[in-house]
């Protein structure tokens, strides 16, 4: 991967240009930490074949050890988009965002019933996180909670999401409840590409707006929440400046900071 990181003056520029509508920033980065903050630590959208190759073999190294085999491949596609996660050590996390549209979500193999329902609801927008894979060796929560901002800023700016969903194993199902509050719905079925049983799981965009606002400056000492750790009001601001001038969305418009 090339041109991983930025300077520390450059993300310092960031930052400062946060309330600011104009202004030039480095293409492929939505997100930078400064130098010595979480070991320089960035938030890529992959562009190119290397990069969801990358993305998949780090996917396939974290799920082959679990048992859940080796040949995963990232989806591409006008409604996907895979954001990479990456330190001084190299790629550490990656997470997919698919957009509903014509050919439906992965998810309707399983639960395509309940996401008609919800695809019923005026004015809504469904969308699925897929392909999540993390290397907790390193500082995990803060890394977690920046990547999965960078997630619903996109989803809500470019594509206006308002419910969000992910389909995992019974084991993982307490992982999202507690570090991101979301919710079954129904029970558990046998999903039969891995012939293993699954859960789908709900999270309104609204409640996640909600529970950042209500967690931003909070302590994180006693708290199993990804929450406290997602993006202060300037960096998320110079997150939404990203997205305006890496893929057109408006995002300051449509995710005013603050407003989360």
């Amino acid at each position: 991967m090339t041109g991983l990181f930025m300077t520390s003056d450059a993300v310092n520029a960031v930052a400062g240009r946060a309330s600011a509508a104009s202004g030039t920033l480095a293409t492929e980065w939505l997100h930078k930490t400064p130098r010595g903050a979480l070991a320089e630590f960035g938030i890529q959208i992959a562009t190119s074949c290397q990069q969801r190759s990358q993305a998949a073999d780090l996917l396939n190294r974290m799920y082959g050890w679990r048992g859940y085999g080796r040949d995963h491949q990232i989806p591409e596609g006008e409604g996907c988009t895979t954001f990479l996660a990456a330190s001084t050590e190299g790629l550490v996390g990656t997470l997919t965002l698919t957009v509903d549209g014509a050919a439906g979500l992965a998810a309707d193999r399983t639960f395509g019933d309940v996401l008609d329902a919800f695809r019923a609801a005026p004015g809504s927008s469904i969308c699925e996180l897929t392909k999540f894979a993390f290397d907790a060796s390193t500082p995990a929560r803060p890394r977690l909670a920046h990547l999965f901002h960078a997630v619903l800023i996109f989803g809500s700016a470019k594509h206006q999401c308002t419910d969000l969903f992910i389909e995992v194993n019974p084991r993982h199902r307490a992982f999202y409840e507690a570090m991101l509050g979301f919710r079954p719905v129904g029970d558990a079925r046998t999903n039969e590409s891995v012939n293993a049983p699954s859960h789908l799981l709900w999270l309104s965009v609204d409640a996640i707006r909600a529970n950042i606002s209500s967690h931003r400056e909070g302590d994180r000492s006693n708290s199993r929440s990804l929450y406290p750790y997602f993006l202060r009001e300037g960096e998320e601001a110079a997150l939404a400046m990203a997205l305006d001038e890496i893929e057109g969305t408006r995002a300051i418009d449509r995710y005013p900071s603050g407003q989360a």
